[in-house]
């Protein structure tokens, strides 16, 4: 699940980005209001942590400028602003959720991966496919109640494949969602991860779609 970080205070953006990878995130982070504008509207990502303060551009102008252009990546405002009229004015430009610093980093991984669920219409606390359920918090699937083991590419795959559940996505949208910045990609990456996930789950989960890309398909399919 990749994200943006937006923080200038370089010990706390340091110890997030840590943190958050810890948990099973992908975290590229900035340290303005102009580069987390820009890369907003050049990266499709799951959701972004946006501090207010930032300078060159303040959070609440990059926040309402991406939603004037329409960009509905979820965003969470991280920040020492307290006041109810400076939580009223982060909501109203467009945020999803609020939180004062400092934040319990599990908290933060918890909501982060709530918002992501509902920008997909996946209410529930685990993503199910077929016989297949995996726990986003606890990074672990299971088939028929039996525990798979999974690599950590292979793993975020999965999880990728279920959040956009029977919706086609191309070998370049899950090398998005699999690798942030300065990791490189092989180019046959995915088609060994998707290999690899057809081995440990079965072939009906995962679809080709001739020239376009790979399909989870969540119903198991009728005889």
């Amino acid at each position: 699940m990749r994200i943006l970080l937006a923080e200038d205070d370089a010990l706390l953006g340091d110890g997030l980005r840590a943190g958050l990878r810890q948990l099973g995130f992908l975290v590229d982070w900035v340290r303005d209001g102009e580069a987390a504008e820009r890369e907003l509207r050049a990266q499709p990502y799951e959701a972004a942590v946006l501090d207010l303060g930032l300078p060159r551009k303040d959070g609440l102008e990059v926040l309402a400028a991406i939603r004037r252009a329409g960009i509905a990546t979820p965003v969470l405002v991280l920040t020492a602003r307290d006041a109810i009229p400076d939580r009223i004015r982060g909501l109203d430009a467009g945020a999803d959720d609020y939180v004062l610093k400092p934040v319990d980093l599990h908290e933060l991984a918890a909501r982060l991966r709530a918002l992501v669920r509902r920008a997909h219409g996946q209410p529930q606390e685990c993503l199910s496919a077929q016989d297949v359920v995996l726990d986003p918090a606890a990074r672990s699937v299971r088939q028929g109640g039996e525990t798979v083991t999974l690599s950590t590419r292979e793993f975020d795959l999965l999880q990728a494949f279920m959040l956009n559940a029977n919706r086609v996505l191309s070998r370049e949208q899950l090398e998005q969602q699999l690798y942030s910045w300065g990791q490189e990609v092989d180019s046959n990456a995915i088609e060994v991860h998707i290999h690899n996930l057809r081995r440990k789950l079965g072939t009906a989960l995962i679809h080709t779609v001739r020239g376009v890309g790979y399909m989870l398909v969540r119903d198991t399919p009728k005889p």
